[in-house]
């Protein structure tokens, strides 16, 4: 009775096909290819770092280590998982040593939450102000966000981090499992308890009952 063979990896998305292609120019030589993802990732690994570390100022500085780190590392990245899902992995590593460093608990930020430097897209998304909006909407729409940060800060590193990378960043389980360096199941618990724990702190602004989502 032969082996069977390994099960071959999912197929990449087009998007990562691209990123793939890039890489491997890279590793030829090619210094421009790599000039094209950091300017593809830049804003987003960014974004990443700045929830993250509470310190705007190491933003820019952090997510440059990062792509240097790459850059370097990109020699022994075998392509078994997205560039920009083994990217995050080094960003979150690399924000993550930082803040340890200056003795601060890595949070994810009502400023980061909030930042203005958003994918154009994101911003179409967002709908416009109408006249309906009176001022108690306002205000509950405001205590509402308030209470989400506070809810977020709450959460132990890990679950701040699934939450992040799941609801803020939209990236599958599987690529969470690769960032965070565990199994999909774990995933999958530290995201339920995440939204869980926010979902109990909502609770008597939405007048919501135990198991609704808000």
């Amino acid at each position: 009775m032969t082996d069977s063979a390994p099960p071959s990896p999912p197929p990449l998305s087009p998007d990562a096909q691209a990123d793939a292609l890039l890489v491997e120019r890279v590793k030829q030589g090619d210094q421009r290819a790599f000039e094209l993802l950091v300017v593809k990732y830049q804003r987003r690994i960014e974004r990443l770092i700045g929830r993250i570390v509470r310190d705007t100022d190491l933003v820019f500085d952090l997510a440059q280590e990062t792509f240097i780190r790459a850059y370097r590392a990109l020699p022994q990245f075998r392509g078994e998982s997205a560039f920009y899902t083994w990217l995050y992995r080094i960003a979150v590593n690399t924000a993550k040593k930082a803040a340890v460093e200056l003795g601060r608990d890595p949070v994810l930020t009502e400023s980061a939450l909030n930042t203005e430097d958003e994918d154009e897209e994101t911003s179409r998304r967002r709908p416009e102000p109408t006249d309906t909006a009176t001022p108690d909407a306002v205000l509950a729409s405001k205590q509402i966000a308030a209470t989400v940060n506070a809810a977020i800060d709450a959460l132990s590193e890990d679950l701040r981090q699934a939450l992040t990378l799941r609801e803020i960043e939209g990236l599958s389980y599987e690529e969470i499992a690769e960032v965070m360096n565990c199994p999909i199941g774990t995933v999958r618990s530290r995201i339920f308890r995440a939204r869980e724990a926010v979902a109990q702190r909502l609770r008597p602004l939405l007048n919501t009952r135990e198991g609704e989502r808000w």
